[in-house]
């Protein structure tokens, strides 16, 4: 018997900490949904992606949407609420399979109780920490809690096996679900709705959170300043998050240069096809860049807490499109390196037909390649791993 089947609907617990798993957990609802011809419930935490599938969360996302080591420290108190409420919950569920998606700081909180209330509750961490970087002690430590984790990238259960990590699968990345609308977007009709002709066109990505905004918006226009100095003519568009599209407007307002402001996934992929060159924030953007073909240079800024562990982190590189390659296609300018005159250097070379830009094309012409799921979609793929990894209907 199947739980297409069953008597009884598969009970599932998702739990997601952000917008980037909500927008997973939603994907995989569907997906289940498929699987199970709609014999399936739902309960936990999400927002508002996972809330247009009828998903109810427990309590708002945002009280536990927060990034990074000082931001964190303030919610504490919240936090740690949230986290019994999500525990109590879960068990009073009595579900079939808990998964937790992503923040690992959040959910790995929940699943290290759960389990040792429910020893039985098969446990899947869909999107694996990125063990690989930094703490790689975490794989191992994840073992008595977490029984199968669902990974974004290739080579990430590899990174599991050496690391001695839970048994670990790659589903692929949600952007591979996207990659024909990002090959077909419609570059000229964004050119001509701008009034682009003539010019090479720089697309510029200063992130989707307001400390990377904040942070990057400045030496982002100095650096277009610079090239514009040194003789370079090009037009800038600037996709902006909706949410933050009023604080980017605000720090674009100090360039020299007047950026087209654009919002939309459309019209940001079809900048991405238009563009000569990007000028990137550290993030997902880069793998969306990568799939593209875009050339890139990218760069980073972080707090003074997040710099002063840098010592910990254990990979070549932590552009994601570098890792996924295995080599270094994008050059990354982070923290002391991230300079206006540095950036505009870097940049000037993607600007004209140089080694430095061939090697980038090169480079980029595998990354499909290198992240395409075996058949599924990554959705179906997670899905899947879910169905094997609960006990079978009675």
């Amino acid at each position: 018997m199947t739980w297409a089947t069953a008597s009884r609907p598969l009970r599932v617990v998702l739990i997601a900490g952000e917008h980037s798993g909500d927008a997973l957990g939603a994907k995989l609802i569907g997906a289940l949904r498929t699987a199970t011809s709609g014999n399936v419930t739902f309960s936990g935490v999400g927002g508002e992606e996972m809330g247009s599938q009828g998903f109810r969360s427990l309590f708002p996302l945002d009280d536990v949407a927060v990034m990074g080591p000082l931001a964190i420290l303030r919610r504490l108190p919240v936090i740690i609420r949230r986290v019994h409420e999500a525990v109590d919950a879960c068990v009073a569920a009595n579900p079939d399979v808990l998964v937790i998606i992503d923040s690992p700081e959040f959910t790995h909180a929940i699943a290290k109780r759960v389990r040792k209330r429910s020893p039985r509750l098969p446990i899947i961490n869909y999107v694996s920490p990125s063990v690989w970087a930094w703490r790689p002690w975490r794989a191992r430590a994840m073992r008595p809690y977490v029984d199968h984790v669902m990974a974004l990238l290739p080579f990430e259960p590899a990174a599991h096996a050496r690391l001695g990590g839970p048994p670990c699968t790659y589903v692929g990345h949600p952007l591979i679900e996207r990659f024909d609308v990002i090959k077909s977007a419609n570059a000229a009709e964004l050119a001509e709705r701008l009034r682009i002709a003539g010019k090479p066109v720089i697309v510029v990505l200063p992130g989707s959170r307001r400390s990377e905004i904040e942070r990057l918006m400045q030496p982002f226009g100095e650096a277009l300043e610079r090239l514009r100095l040194r003789g370079h003519s090009f037009e800038v568009v600037l996709p902006a998050v909706t949410s933050m599209r009023a604080l980017i407007e605000e720090k674009a307002r100090a360039w020299p240069i007047v950026p087209h402001i654009v919002n939309g996934e459309a019209d940001k992929f079809a900048a991405f096809r238009l563009a000569r060159a990007a000028l990137a924030a550290s993030g997902t953007v880069t793998l969306e860049l990568g799939l593209a073909g875009t050339p890139a240079v990218v760069a980073y800024r972080v707090d003074m807490v997040v710099a002063a562990m840098r010592f910990l982190i254990k990979v070549p590189s932590v552009v994601l499109t570098n890792l996924v390659a295995g080599e270094n296609i994008y050059p990354e300018l982070l923290q002391e390196d991230c300079t206006p005159e540095t950036l505009a250097s870097a940049l000037a070379l993607l600007l004209e037909d140089t080694p430095e830009r061939d090697a980038q094309l090169a480079g980029l012409a595998k990354i499909p390649g290198i992240m395409a799921s075996a058949g599924d979609s990554p959705s179906a793929a997670a899905a899947q791993v879910v169905l094997r990894q609960t006990p079978r209907p009675a």
